[in-house]
């Protein structure tokens, strides 16, 4: 669904030929947007072909603000979507943040605060993030991702493998073929049922925001997203995002 930005955060976003120019190089504002089998307040799932979550109406609302028309690309993980922003592949992206990203990409503020944990199997017999850590317990995460990275960091008996896409991490977690996932928690409370017997375990490994980010060197598009963002938490309109995708339990990072 599409959303329309407020009033208040209208008049929050500097208007300038530099900030349109920089935001759409190609005429349209290019969005990235990361896939998984269930969306959320990051990630997009497809409903009758088309991509659907929080990231897709958040493009939507910035590119009506901009006056600029979107064009949504889809990756299969969040670090593919960085690259392409780093790249100038696409214009925008929304996205956890770490040192590595930091790196790569201007990022403006955040609109959810998240925290990575795992979702283990029923066999493990694991409660707690503490007991993730094992010899040969089988880990899998999602390449390129601040969540994978930071599993590697804190993991000491036991290392995370990577895969491609959430989907094939829930895959392996319902064929048995590994023993923990790590995800976001809000990510992972819906994958759960698709993993019978499997349990999310007390305690994280990273808390983080999923902010806005453009690629560096476009100073007058990251002001212009950055405006635009803090005006759209303001006004309720990234609020109302969230209740529309069924995220309404979920609040909205400060």
């Amino acid at each position: 669904m599409g959303a329309t930005i407020g009033d208040a955060a209208t008049a929050a976003v500097p208007a300038a030929s530099a900030a349109r120019a920089e935001l759409a190089p190609t005429g349209a504002i290019r969005v990235a947007l990361v896939e998984a089998p269930t969306g959320g307040v990051f990630f997009v799932a497809r409903i009758s072909g088309e991509p659907r979550g929080v990231t897709r109406d958040l493009g939507q609302a910035l590119a009506e603000a901009s006056g600029l028309s979107p064009a949504f690309v889809v990756f299969p993980n969040s670090g593919e979507a960085a690259e392409a922003t780093r790249a100038g592949i696409v214009d925008v992206a929304f996205m956890p943040v770490d040192a590595t990203r930091r790196a790569m990409l201007a990022f403006g503020p955040g609109y959810y605060d998240l925290e990575s944990t795992y979702l283990v199997s029923g066999a493990s017999g694991v409660a707690d993030v503490e007991g993730v850590d094992r010899d040969g317990f089988r880990v899998v995460g999602i390449a390129g991702t601040t969540t994978i990275r930071a599993s590697a960091r804190t993991l000491a008996r036991t290392q995370p493998v990577a895969v491609p896409s959430v989907a094939e991490a829930v895959a392996m977690m319902r064929d048995g073929r590994a023993d923990a996932l790590a995800l976001s928690r809000d990510t992972l409370a819906p994958i759960r049922s698709q993993v019978p017997g499997s349990r999310i375990v007390a305690g994280g490994f990273q808390r983080t925001s999923v902010s806005i980010a453009v690629p560096k060197g476009r100073p007058a598009a990251l002001a212009f997203v950055t405006a635009w963002l803090t005006g759209a938490k303001g006004d309720g309109t990234v609020r109302r995002i969230f209740d529309a995708n069924g995220a309404g339990e979920q609040p909205v990072a400060p």
